[in-house]
């Protein structure tokens, strides 16, 4: 038995036929809209401006939030933890709790 399946897009904006399927991203998201050749070319146009003056964003253009300057260091964090018999690796992630007993035991001093 033989299946024969057709796809059809909907324009999203007037629901007419539509014949591609734009993507394209703003604001930190990836949209994907249903257009016909004309909605397709007003998008385009009225664009056109802005992509003309942009610049291309790679990969590795997005950057992680750097940390606040203000947080201690983490050496400092295990001497004083060490000193008060808290234990704590040498290496690695500093459990939450002992940073908060930490900064608490610095505004209190």
């Amino acid at each position: 038995m033989a299946q024969r399946v057709t796809v059809e897009l909907e324009d999203d904006l007037d629901g007419g036929p539509a014949v591609e399927t734009v993507r394209f991203g703003f604001g930190g998201a990836e949209y994907e809209i249903d257009l016909s050749a004309k909605n397709a070319s007003t998008l385009q146009q009225r664009i056109a401006p802005y992509i003309d003056r942009a610049r291309k964003a790679g990969a590795g253009s997005r950057r992680r939030p750097a940390r606040p300057a203000s947080r201690p260091v983490s050496g400092g964090i295990r001497g004083w933890a060490k000193g008060q018999g808290i234990a704590v690796s040498d290496r690695g992630r500093i459990p939450a709790s002992v940073v908060a007993q930490y900064e608490a035991a610095m505004r209190e001093a």
